[in-house]
């Protein structure tokens, strides 16, 4: 286990952005292949940290929970065939969690994150009831000061014009009934990525989320 991302992991995705073809990939893959075993032992060593405050995550693979570099584009206008960064899920809809945390190493645009991001309709569904019928203590996981030490506040990027069907236009929670993912974010530099120390520093962060997810959860305990 690794406690920090390389400074050789980080060289590689700026190559990498700059020769994305096939060609470049296949002649330097023993690159990608050293670099995508540094995260996933760093990923190993920051579940480790995470456990100390959520022990469920010590049931993710940290080689299963990075993922792929390929891109999928078969679909897609965009025909660059490599992410130039790498992603690892720890949790978020994996096993029987709805919530998680989220890794994302990208040289100069990396960061944390957590909650539940774009879940099925039906699971949508009861957190917006559940938010609806408990917004003060919703409110207060939000408003905690680690909580916003971290974060800004919830993601609003997925985000409905209108309340949904089967809530009060006028709710007191209106503006969170919209969303359609529980998210939050924190940037994180690349000293950040390469301090000795990165693996509990990322917990501590990680776990300000905790609360959070911990509601997303309520509606689901008993299933």
């Amino acid at each position: 286990m690794k406690n920090n991302i390389s400074a050789s992991t980080l060289q590689f995705l700026k190559t990498l952005e700059k020769n994305n073809n096939r060609e470049w990939f296949n002649e330097n893959k023993n690159l990608y292949l050293k670099a995508k075993e540094d995260v996933e032992s760093f990923v190993e060593s920051l579940i480790q940290e995470i456990a100390t405050f959520d022990e469920e995550i010590l049931k993710i693979d940290p080689k299963k929970a990075v993922f792929r570099i390929y891109r999928d584009i078969r679909f897609s206008k965009n025909k660059i065939p490599y992410k130039t960064h790498f992603g690892a899920s720890l949790g978020m809809g994996k096993g029987n969690k709805i919530s998680g945390y989220y890794l994302h190493i990208e040289p100069g645009q990396s960061f944390l994150a957590g909650g539940v991001y774009t879940p099925k309709p039906s699971v949508l569904k009861e957190i917006r009831k559940e938010i609806a019928a408990s917004g003060e203590d919703f409110r207060k996981i939000l408003n905690h000061k680690n909580f916003r030490n971290n974060f800004r506040g919830l993601s609003v990027e997925h985000k409905l014009q209108r309340v949904p069907t089967g809530f009060e236009k006028d709710h007191p929670m209106a503006e969170y009934l919209k969303l359609k993912s529980f998210t939050v974010s924190h940037p994180i530099s690349d000293e950040e990525l390469l301090d000795k120390n990165a693996a509990k520093n990322f917990a501590k962060i990680l776990e300000s989320i905790k609360p959070l997810n911990d509601f997303l959860e309520l509606p689901f305990q008993d299933l």
